[in-house]
């Protein structure tokens, strides 16, 4: 079997791209995707955005003495259009800041060209006891490329 899209997705200029379908499960009564899975797939997003930098969470956890952890501090979200059964999304995730002691990203869903859903996503960056720290530079430098 070959893949033309690596699972992870994959790197663009200064972010991530990943392609997923929308299954049943993903929909409500109507038809639409569900509004709170919008919140899957772009969680997703960022999720593989990380590991195609090379920064698993799991790992960032016991890095070092004091831990990496990212947690959403705030989201700016907008519904354009919804999403169907069987559609295939382009979920992309962009840096805008990666410093101090959070990032903030930009993401979108689309359907082809058609803007579905846009995002705005602050991250803090906290240690393993829950502490705000800061990031450390090669990882910060790491989403900036």
């Amino acid at each position: 079997m070959t893949f033309t899209v690596p699972l992870s997705g994959e790197l663009i200029e200064h972010g991530h791209r990943l392609m997923q379908r929308v299954y049943y499960e993903d929909t409500d009564f109507s038809g639409l995707v569900y509004h709170a899975r919008y919140l899957h797939f772009l969680e997703r997003g960022r999720t593989d955005y990380l590991r195609c930098l090379g920064c698993e969470q799991s790992a960032l956890l016991t890095a070092d003495e004091e831990g990496l952890v990212f947690v959403v501090h705030r989201m700016e979200i907008d519904f354009k259009s919804p999403a169907r059964m069987d559609n295939v999304l382009t979920i992309a995730t962009v840096t805008e800041k990666a410093g101090g002691a959070k990032m903030v990203l930009n993401q979108e869903i689309r359907r082809g060209e058609t803007l579905l859903v846009s995002a705005k996503v602050i991250i803090a960056v906290i240690n393993a006891n829950g502490r705000p720290r800061r990031l450390p530079e090669t990882v910060a430098e790491k989403f900036l490329k």
